[in-house]
């Protein structure tokens, strides 16, 4: 059986000769897309010159740096945020990337733009996480006039410049919460919030969520008012350790932002009735959200899907580069785990 042509190639893969021609000698440019289409079909009729066309797409990637601006380096949470965008980047099939991760230590927004500012002379798209504020967004804006895409990615920003969002509907995540909180109680009581910062556009609307169920769902709850922990443990133990000394019918939180590892030692140290009945509801899988629900200080926690979330938002970045900027901010709504004591 004699072996299959250039001809019996470009037929099978639905191009002309020329084009197969430009693929396997590298001569003239050829979209990406056609290149993988010729060379499926060479995979699938036995073209002898494979190799040639897999090197041939591998040496035409393009080096794309991406860059991410995380928070707080000194937290587990970001930590494991820096790891699995870093392996995403790396695994990431169309282009040769570099993932450069900085983390932003200060909370003050004057010193997230200036570090936004300074990661985009390294790279060629960003992602950060961070809160809502004009001087940050007007950083934001600067970037996409300078052409540098920038995506949010758990909690977004109201910059018209940024090219989009990845991560869950935080109005259904809050409203998750709540339902756990009011169906896993045997009676009702009192129900907190805490969140990090009002600025998270995330935790906003995640305590809006929230406040809605019980509102149309549960009315018999009696909402407590929210209390921040500027994403600080300490903070979150001490308002835990009061609210359990001065709220005797306190029955739910949710825990919206960052502090959970106080309020885990806050209950484990208290251990009376009232901190065993408190249903308690946190974000993210981590270490610490693990341990605290096979101890049954956490009941539920809501998590992003790391490994799909990191891979969604290099494509997205890496696609933002090769799209004319429209005014329309994309938009990638994934799908939140539940995890409890019985799933870990």
């Amino acid at each position: 059986m004699s072996r299959p042509t250039i001809a019996d190639l470009a037929k099978a893969a639905n191009v002309g000769i020329s084009t197969v021609d430009r693929v396997l000698n590298g001569r003239d440019p050829v979209r990406p897309q056609t290149a993988e289409r010729v060379l499926l079909a060479a995979e699938r009729i036995g073209f002898h010159g494979v190799t040639a066309i897999k090197r041939r797409l591998e040496n035409d990637k393009p080096v794309i740096k991406f860059g991410f601006l995380l928070k707080q380096s000194h937290r587990k949470l970001y930590q494991m945020w820096g790891e699995v965008l870093t392996k995403a980047v790396e695994a990431y099939p169309d282009a040769h990337g570099r993932a450069v991760v900085r983390f932003d230590d200060e909370l003050a927004p004057e010193r997230t733009a200036d570090a936004l500012l300074a990661l985009s002379r390294e790279v060629d798209a960003i992602s950060i996480i961070t809160s809502d504020h004009p001087q940050v967004n007007h950083a934001v804006d600067g970037l996409e006039a300078e052409g540098i895409p920038l995506f949010t990615m758990i909690s977004d920003l109201t910059a018209p410049g940024r090219a989009g969002y990845v991560g869950n509907d935080c109005v259904k995540k809050g409203r998750t919460a709540a339902w756990f909180i009011d169906n896993v109680n045997s009676a009702p009581g009192k129900v907190g919030v805490f969140v990090g910062s009002h600025r998270y556009l995330s935790q906003e609307l995640c305590e809006m969520g929230f406040r809605s169920y019980f509102r149309e769902s549960a009315s018999e709850f009696q909402m407590m008012e929210t209390l921040g922990t500027l994403e600080e443990p300490q903070i979150a133990y001490e308002l835990t350790q009061r609210l359990l000394r001065t709220e005797p019918n306190w029955v739910g939180l949710y825990v919206a932002g960052g502090g959970v590892t106080g309020v885990m030692r806050a209950l484990r140290e208290d251990g009376g009735p009232a901190a065993k009945r408190l249903v308690v509801v946190a974000h993210e899988l981590t270490n610490e959200t693990r341990a605290g629900l096979a101890e049954g200080l956490i009941k539920v926690v809501l998590s992003h899907p790391a490994k799909l979330l990191a891979d969604t938002l290099v494509r997205a970045m890496a696609e933002a580069m090769d799209t004319h900027r429209t005014s329309t901010v994309s938009q990638h709504i994934l799908p939140f785990e539940i995890h409890t004591a019985a799933n870990i």
